[in-house]
């Protein structure tokens, strides 16, 4: 190994103890409003959410791991009248006030063509050979992965303060033709995003216990 990559190595691993010595693990506080007593909202304040907070959002998603550092999933906030006319044309009746009322409407997509941006993502090998000419792959990868990062994006909105609530009543089709017919983005799920009006709430629906659905072998 060179000294340099000794180096960069090196200063990794001493970030991780500073973060670790920083903050060895969240209060629970901060475990509820991410987790533990957040909650899907359906209504919404008319308090606007900045341009600032949504560039926040994306700072800390992409930060999350991927498989191979391969970050396919892509994001589309949704924001204007205009825009939010072209996607309730793919949501189902129920979720189309939903999705109007909410200051913002994230569509979480993913690039099948990731692959491609693999030299800059990971640059200490060339992993393309991994994923060109196989189209089921690349689709399986992106999909995973851009689910997963959609998971860091709804963490990281609570965590900064915003309601979240994620909708797949909707058609991938219509959303994929309305907007992207040129890049060839894929949308998984949508997700609105804004300060919720919490009347809206209804009693939080039961969960399994570990001993249902976990075992250690």
């Amino acid at each position: 190994m060179s000294e340099a990559m000794t180096d960069i190595r090196a200063s990794a691993q001493a970030k991780v103890r500073a973060v670790r010595a920083a903050c060895e693990k969240l209060d629970d506080a901060a475990i509820d409003l991410i987790l533990r007593d957040a909650r899907s909202h359906y209504a919404w304040t008319n308090k606007p959410v900045s341009d600032a907070l949504l560039h926040e959002i994306f700072e800390i998603t992409i930060s999350g791991p991927t498989s191979m550092n391969t970050c396919p999933a892509r994001f589309v906030f949704v924001r204007s009248n205009e825009a939010k006319a072209r996607l309730a044309k793919s949501l189902k009746a129920k979720n189309v006030d939903k999705m109007m009322a909410a200051p913002v409407t994230a569509i979480i997509a993913y690039d099948p063509n990731f692959w491609t941006q693999l030299p800059f993502l990971f640059p200490h090998e060339d992993r393309r050979p991994l994923f060109e000419g196989k189209p089921e792959h690349c689709e399986a990868t992106a999909f995973r992965n851009s689910t997963l990062q959609g998971a860091y994006f709804m963490i990281a909105a609570r965590a900064l303060g915003l309601d979240v609530g994620a909708m797949s009543g909707f058609s991938n089709e219509i959303v994929d033709a309305e907007f992207f017919a040129e890049s060839g983005w894929k949308s998984n799920f949508l997700c609105n995003i804004g300060y919720a009006d919490e009347t809206a709430i209804f009693q939080k629906l039961p969960r399994f216990g570990f001993e249902e659905v976990c075992s250690i072998i």
